[in-house]
């Protein structure tokens, strides 16, 4: 998705947001992710797959890459992420994960989503210090030569 801004002089120019790529294999939170996200000014791409966050990855950069934590099969999550982890321009990513109050849930009751509205500007924050942490690991400053 790409935005643009119309400066007063009439020439537009490409606004550069933060793209951000949602792997969650439930329709609902994936949905709520991008519109919080999207919200918060990112531009959001989303997968309900492994494999489709796979081709994604190939396709695309991301500065970051947010995954459920339930992938089918069960290593998908954790071979999504070193896969992302291994692209050139190295992504953040991170890993979606029930709260404490989650834990012991079944299956079925797991798949409810709750994002209570004091949670946001936290999970923005988050999102925000995860893409610049990353970036500034990815950017070290040159050393003058002597």
């Amino acid at each position: 998705m790409e935005r643009f801004h119309k400066p007063a002089g009439g020439r537009s120019r490409r606004l550069d947001l933060a793209r951000v790529l949602v792997v969650h294999g439930e329709l609902a939170p994936r949905l709520a992710l991008q519109t919080i996200l999207e919200a918060g000014g990112y531009a959001v791409e989303t997968a309900a797959t492994s494999s489709e966050a796979f081709e994604k990855l190939d396709e695309g950069r991301y500065a970051l890459v947010l995954t459920d934590s339930c992938l089918q099969p069960r290593a998908a999550t954790r071979h999504l992420l070193a896969y992302a982890r291994m692209k050139d321009y190295r992504p953040a990513t991170a890993m979606i994960t029930l709260d404490g109050r989650g834990r012991g849930l079944s299956a079925r009751d797991r798949r409810e989503v709750a994002i209570r509205t004091e949670d946001l500007p936290l999970l923005l924050s988050n999102v925000a210090e995860l893409i610049g942490l990353r970036a500034s690991r990815r950017y070290r400053p040159l050393t003058q030569a002597v």
